[in-house]
């Protein structure tokens, strides 16, 4: 469902998450001054929306990851001597988009396999949420 949302509304990208990952992932969005606070569980801090720098670049992690051509580039995916775990759960769309699934279940940041997953998949694409600068 979300490559074919995302591929029909020519999404640069999108996400599916279960609700209660998808609550504590919202928590990462922080601004000193709009949203000041801490992310949960080491997380990394995500920047708002307006303070990125190009529309490709994806907000957030999820679950489910869709990433057009366009934003794939943006963040380097898929470079296969970095990202050979993530390809074994990724597909190529016809577009040139990937869907990209970051655990085998759905995401449960309870799981420590999960939260390391995530922190890994953040560490490699520090691009995503704002967090590098170009």
């Amino acid at each position: 469902m979300l490559k074919t949302i995302g591929e029909a509304a020519r999404a640069f990208w999108g996400d599916a998450t279960p609700l209660s990952a998808g609550a504590e992932i919202s928590r990462q969005t922080l601004d000193p001054v709009r949203k000041p606070g801490s992310p949960p569980r080491g997380l990394p801090a995500l920047r708002f929306p307006d303070s990125i720098r190009v529309p490709e670049i994806p907000h957030r992690l999820g679950w489910l990851n869709y990433w057009s051509a366009s934003a794939a580039r943006a963040i380097g995916f898929p470079d296969p001597s970095r990202d050979a775990e993530l390809l074994t759960r990724a597909r190529r769309m016809p577009s040139g988009g990937w869907v990209v699934q970051l655990t085998e279940a759905p995401l449960d940041l309870d799981n420590p396999a999960h939260l390391d997953a995530l922190k890994r998949a953040y560490e490699r694409f520090p691009e995503i949420g704002g967090r590098s600068t170009p």
